[in-house]
């Protein structure tokens, strides 16, 4: 009887080897991007000896092409980018240090420019020549976000420096008025009271005109101090805010005489002062954006709850915003109107269809119906 037969020596290796390469295989497949090895000769000649499937799903490349030739990878990439890829790889190969990079690379099948990033770890392999592993990842979506958050920084740091400049000049303009206003009325009321008591004094019999004068300057003095306060914090808001809405969209009316309604379901509201105060401010920018831009001929305020919901839209038939109108830098007012509705808790969306169609203005918002 002869003995069963045993793997030799060989067929054993050739097993393991083809285990690993499985292995090896199963996970690069799982990996979310490009596994890459490259070659760089004395001369500084780049080969690409090894690519990932990942290859083509990432740059729409073909593997066969970038083995082929590793300039086609350069071509892709922007031309900045492929002199700092070139710079970071001789640096590295140069100062035997781990190679990073990342860059944007031009994908012409998909009309798509990404942002991909590159780790490598590299190895001497003699004669000057030097080999790269590692990993190419597609990092447009955290790029974009990342990019996102500095705009929007640098958007609100514009508004912060636009509101402390507007509350300057608005501080200006009140200490004008009080100075200029305020402080002549009673400067000309401390002079001709000092007439009236020396005449007092003296026997002599008090000038009924002057007088009356006086009473004038003081009727003027209240005049003014209701107007200073008033447009400090509007007095219409003590009726609440469908009261004051409504009188906002009547004073503009008669203002410009434009076709304006205000149209509600609500009766009553249950709303804080700070929430009424920012949705009758949103509602005078709005109204003012579109008396000085709008070229519109009607306008329609609407105010309405629905369940625990309040919606306030102003719509005008004018010549809308162009998209690029919404993000330009001095465009503080829409700006503002979205910073006022995020503070309450609420959101501020800002559309226009199509140029020549109107701009509609929808403030979305939670709140507590009034109590019956």
């Amino acid at each position: 009887m002869t003995s069963p037969a045993t793997d030799s020596p060989v067929d054993s290796v050739k097993d393991a080897l083809h285990e690993s390469e499985r292995r090896f295989s199963a996970i690069v497949s799982s990996i979310p991007g490009l596994v890459f090895q490259i070659h760089m000769t004395a001369d500084a000649q780049v080969v690409f000896t090894y690519l990932s499937e990942g290859c083509e799903a990432l740059l729409g490349i073909p593997p066969a092409a970038l083995l082929k030739d590793a300039q086609t990878l350069f071509n892709a990439m922007e031309e900045k980018s492929a002199t700092q890829f070139k710079h970071k790889l001789q640096q590295s190969a140069r100062q035997h240090k781990r190679l990073d990079w990342e860059g944007k690379i031009w994908i012409a099948d998909w009309q798509d420019m990404k942002w991909v990033n590159i780790r490598a770890t590299i190895q001497a392999l003699g004669q000057g020549a030097v080999q790269w592993d590692g990993i190419m990842l597609n990092i447009s979506q955290s790029k974009q976000e990342k990019q996102e958050i500095e705009q929007a920084k640098q958007d609100l740091q514009a508004l912060t420096a636009h509101l402390n400049q507007v509350k300057e000049q608005e501080r200006v303009s009140i200490a004008r008025e009080i100075h200029d206003d305020l402080g002549g009325n009673m400067t000309a009321m401390k002079l001709g009271l000092s007439t009236i008591i020396q005449k007092i004094q003296q026997g002599a019999p008090v000038d009924i005109e002057q007088a009356t004068m006086l009473q004038s300057i003081v009727n003027q003095t209240f005049d003014s101090v209701h107007r200073i306060s008033g447009n400090l914090r509007p007095n219409i808001l003590d009726l609440g805010l469908v009261d004051a809405l409504e009188w906002q969209v009547n004073q503009f009316k008669k203002q410009l005489g434009l076709k304006a309604r205000f149209v509600t379901n609500c009766d009553e509201l249950d709303c804080d002062h700070d929430k009424s105060m920012a949705l009758f401010r949103i509602c005078q920018e709005a109204l003012s954006n579109i008396a000085k831009y709008a070229q519109a001929d009607e306008v329609r305020v609407e105010l309405n709850k629905v369940e625990e919901e309040l919606c306030m839209t102003i719509a005008d038939n004018g010549i809308g915003i162009a998209p690029a109108d919404k993000i330009k830098p001095n465009s503080f007012g829409l700006r503002g109107m979205q910073e006022r509705a995020a503070a309450f808790g609420g959101e501020c969306y800002i559309e226009s269809p199509a140029q020549g169609s109107g701009t509609l203005i929808r403030v979305q918002a939670p709140v507590r119906a009034a109590a019956t």
